[in-house]
């Protein structure tokens, strides 16, 4: 049987959609799923460290951020955080510390440090049993 003129138009104008829609979907299926040309390399700003320590049940709670250097001057021993925090290799578990002596009293104290250091995910937690105990372990780190 024949194709008339008019039959040919049509199916040649719906070859041609459906080529162009396959074409479209395809380059917007590549835009959906393709990300940032650096998506898993980590980022080149230090965000830097932010510290919490907590008391008992989480009663208070202060925190600062700490950045090597700190050009904002956020922390009040940001030097000496930080020269602990390179001394240690941003091993929050080797810290010098600052040796001292130190009570029994059980007054627990909560330290906290989430960010990043020299490009390092940091994400440490430690329960102290008082403040004396913690600045014997973490140094300048917490002193704010």
């Amino acid at each position: 049987m024949p194709v008339s003129p008019r039959r040919r138009s049509v199916r040649a104008t719906l070859t041609g959609s459906a080529s162009a829609l396959a074409a479209l979907s395809a380059a917007l299926l590549g835009t959906l799923t393709a990300g940032p040309a650096q998506a898993d390399e980590p980022p080149t700003v230090d965000q830097g460290l932010l510290l919490t320590v907590s008391g008992a049940g989480n009663t208070w709670s202060r925190g600062v951020r700490l950045s090597c250097p700190d050009i904002h001057g956020r922390h009040p021993h940001a030097a000496a955080a930080c020269d602990a925090l390179a001394w240690a290799r941003g091993n929050m578990d080797a810290l010098p510390g600052h040796p001292q002596a130190c009570t029994r009293e059980y007054d627990p104290i909560v330290a906290t440090a989430t960010g990043t250091w020299h490009g390092t995910v940091v994400n440490w937690r430690k329960e102290f049993p008082n403040g004396c105990t913690m600045d014997a372990v973490t140094g300048p780190l917490f002193r704010f």
